[in-house]
């Protein structure tokens, strides 16, 4: 159920040449008003502004594919990963999305020029009724987090910031579903601790930790279409459990700021869910030792670039 490094690693030798090595970029300490050392990665530079295109693409290649294509639920970046990599691969892919997947994520999918189709307020819905597609199509369905091969494609992060930056003390990821959280743990396995964030309106994992097992929660807040996952998946839960140090929440007004910084300082633009893991240093939520070398991923870039530079022009930052 949870990927070893033997899964993760022919993930990226079959995923290699269709996904972005992304790059990291280190901060002097004491940057942001932060302790320790940080070490960015900028996988919202990715295909499609997300690492779900490594667990789309892992899980096209890994599996056999009839004329029906493929089919997938999102609240927009899983989407557009699944319709990019369908794009590219040559296979036609239908997308269902809830009511309030983002106009950026939304315009994305239709770029792809995938068949999308928006149901139900939540994600749970939109899933519900692409499960119900699915059954009549017999299209392959790509899971947003809770399948083996997405797990080990998202793993694919893990083994490429290994590489790029091997001595990192901690590691702090944004959880939705639980597909990334479960993919980079079980690439480190302990060897580097690793730290849950998760929107205080989406606290899948937080809430599970706490009683032990999935449970369902609400789902609300800046992050609800990105990490809005009503409850954990199963597999992610299990890598958590192993191998995840602690779980944190953040509040809607720190992943705000985080994304005005982030755009301010470093010209980045970051939607809620990318911003999340980087809002627990930026809230004090958690606060690195001196000397501490924190990794932090920035993990999705959908977001409307002419709200950033509005906001600035402004002064009044609500970025998309």
């Amino acid at each position: 159920m949870i990927p070893d490094a033997n899964d993760i690693r022919q993930a990226a030798a079959r995923i290699g040449s269709y996904i972005r090595r992304t790059p990291i970029l280190w901060l002097n300490e004491g940057e942001f008003g932060v302790p320790g050392t940080l070490c960015l990665k900028l996988e919202h530079l990715q295909h499609s502004a997300s690492f779900k295109a490594r667990g789309a693409f892992n899980a096209m290649l890994s599996q056999g594919l009839s004329d029906s294509g493929v089919i997938a639920a999102s609240g927009g970046n899983h989407g557009a990963a699944v319709a990019y990599a369908a794009r590219a691969l040559g296979h036609r892919a239908e997308i269902f999305v809830p009511e309030i997947v983002s106009p950026a994520k939304l315009a994305r999918l239709r770029d792809y020029g995938t068949d999308v189709q928006v149901v139900g307020r939540e994600f749970a819905e939109a899933l519900a009724a692409c499960q119900a597609r699915q059954a009549e199509t017999g299209a392959l369905m790509i899971h947003a987090y809770d399948q083996d091969v997405v797990l080990a494609g998202q793993g694919t992060v893990g083994l490429e910031w290994d590489d790029q930056a091997p001595d990192l003390d901690t590691i702090l990821v944004a959880v939705g579903g639980g597909g990334l959280i479960g993919g980079i743990s079980s690439w480190y396995r302990g060897r580097t601790r690793i730290v849950a964030v998760e929107g205080e309106g989406t606290p899948s994992l937080n809430r599970a930790l706490a009683a032990g097992q999935p449970v369902d929660v609400a789902i609300s807040g800046r992050t609800a279409d990105s990490l809005g996952a009503r409850r954990i998946g199963d597999r992610g839960f299990a890598a958590a459990r192993a191998y995840v140090d602690r779980s944190i929440l953040v509040g809607d007004e720190a992943i705000l700021e985080t994304q005005r910084l982030a755009w301010k300082e470093l010209r980045q633009i970051l939607e809620p869910g990318g911003a999340t893991a980087m809002a627990a240093l930026i809230s004090g939520a958690y606060v690195p030792e001196p000397g501490e070398k924190v990794g932090v991923l920035l993990c999705g870039g959908n977001a409307d670039p002419s709200t950033f530079i509005a906001s600035e022009e402004t002064g009044e930052y609500d970025v998309k």
